[in-house]
């Protein structure tokens, strides 16, 4: 399993992506969090094809918060079924991957 990971989530509004982001720095279980937007999502939903537009949100972690970070969005976020997908990052700058290994430490 690789050690550090981007985790990626979406809303419907600017200011529910800059909480979602904000609050999941604050508890140290991402090391940061970007925000990029409008998207255009399209998806079914309840046996309807849904068209809407949303804000993602792309959070750094390590592989061993990312069991607080879902646990995070998901008390955070007002979607019945968030979006919460994980991709491991096979390759970074060591300094960087340093930086998201200290501010995501607990304690």
């Amino acid at each position: 399993m690789a050690d550090y990971l981007t985790v990626l989530t979406t809303t419907d509004t600017a200011e529910k992506a800059q909480t979602l982001a904000a609050s999941a720095v604050e508890a140290k279980v991402a090391a940061c969090a970007q925000i990029d937007g409008p998207i255009t999502s399209v998806y079914r939903w309840e046996g309807a094809v849904q068209t809407d537009q949303e804000w993602r949100v792309l959070y750094k972690t390590t592989a061993e918060r990312y069991p607080e970070l879902e646990a995070h969005i998901k008390q955070v976020h007002d979607y019945d079924t968030p979006e919460i997908i994980a991709t491991p990052v096979t390759h970074g700058s060591d300094a960087y991957l340093s930086w998201v290994s200290e501010e995501t430490a607990k304690g």
